[in-house]
């Protein structure tokens, strides 16, 4: 799973909802998806914002419950690697073997 990348959610409340990933942290196994999981938190008028009251912003979620959409065949799918000619590795769609963009 990469930035960018358009997923689909498999499991909880944003079940069957599309998006595209803004972040991806591998330590922790999680993804933040863009308008997936928004929460909303109350912060503090500061000098950085003067503005306080409630903040909507995207909650990571972990990446077991996301799949990856393929561009050509547009259909969720896994995700399989291919070694090119020139030595590179290149991540393949497991449904019709179309090479995904980096």
């Amino acid at each position: 799973m990469k930035k960018n990348d358009k997923v689909i959610v498999l499991a909880g409340k944003e079940q069957g909802k599309i998006g595209n990933v803004l972040k991806v942290d591998m330590e922790k196994g999680q993804a933040i998806v863009e308008k997936i999981n928004v929460i909303k938190r109350h912060s503090r008028a500061r000098s950085k914002t003067p503005k306080g009251g409630i903040v909507e912003k995207e909650a990571p979620i972990h990446i077991s419950n996301l799949m990856l959409i393929c561009n050509k065949c547009a259909e969720p799918t896994r995700i399989g690697k291919r070694i090119l000619e020139d030595g590179s590795r290149a991540r393949v769609c497991k449904k019709c073997g179309e090479l995904l963009s980096d």
